[in-house]
């Protein structure tokens, strides 16, 4: 008779822990693959929003250096690229790494962190000329007519390809080094101004400024409501 007892007893007491158990593990799991699931969704989310902005990318120079170890030598590269939106915006920047696709993927992250903003006429081309210098390069920009197409060889296409200007002329004199013919380029961009920002710092209008250069009042006006940036 008491054997009958504790049996009941024991059965009685391990049915809820077997029961709670259950229960638990499956919160827990449940609770574990919700997380799981947000993380991904997050990460998609993420994901569509960089392939939101098309960016233009262009790999300018690749450098490999050697260092002489005690084993031998040690090899590395080192990547300059371009980027840009083709609408306005632009950006350099450089890696290195012990593989070429790591060091164009810093490159290339590097330069989307450095994109300025240069304003185009008519979205084709620069307002006005420009000069850039950096170390023993200089370049010299200057706003084209339509189908002039870009007169530019080396890094400098690059960097006008990926800003999206269709009609530039161009020249580059004392050296041939990408990185300073780049950074030469980018300085002359970063001076460009727009009649629409110099008349807002004048506290002007835009027509005002363009009848100064002779225009009749009805061109300059037309000319003015022309002008988006």
């Amino acid at each position: 008779m008491a054997d009958e007892v504790n049996n009941e007893v024991g059965a009685t007491t391990g049915a809820p822990e077997a029961e709670g158990r259950g229960p638990r593990r499956g919160r827990g799991g449940d609770r574990n693959r919700g997380e799981r699931g947000g993380r991904g969704r997050r990460d998609d989310r993420r994901a569509q929003e960089d392939q939101g902005e098309e960016l233009i990318e262009k790999l300018v120079h690749i450098n490999r250096v050697s260092k002489t170890v005690k084993g031998g030598k040690r090899f590395g590269f080192a990547a300059l690229v371009v980027v840009g939106d083709g609408k306005g915006r632009v950006g350099f920047g450089h890696g290195k790494a012990r593989e070429v696709p790591e060091a164009i993927s810093k490159a290339t992250a590097s330069a989307k962190k450095k994109m300025v903003r240069v304003p185009l006429k008519e979205g084709r081309t620069l307002h006005h000329d420009g000069r850039g210098h950096f170390g023993a390069g200089q370049v010299t920009v200057r706003s084209a007519p339509a189908g002039t197409g870009i007169i530019a060889g080396g890094p400098m296409r690059a960097v006008f390809e990926s800003l999206g200007v269709a009609d530039v002329v161009t020249k580059s004199v004392g050296t041939s080094n990408p990185y300073n013919m780049i950074r030469a380029t980018f300085e002359a961009l970063v001076e460009q101004t727009s009649p629409k920002s110099v008349a807002q710092r004048r506290g002007k209008k835009v027509a005002d400024l363009l009848r100064r250069g002779g225009a009749s009042a009805e061109v300059a006006q037309v000319e003015a409501e022309a002008i988006a940036e």
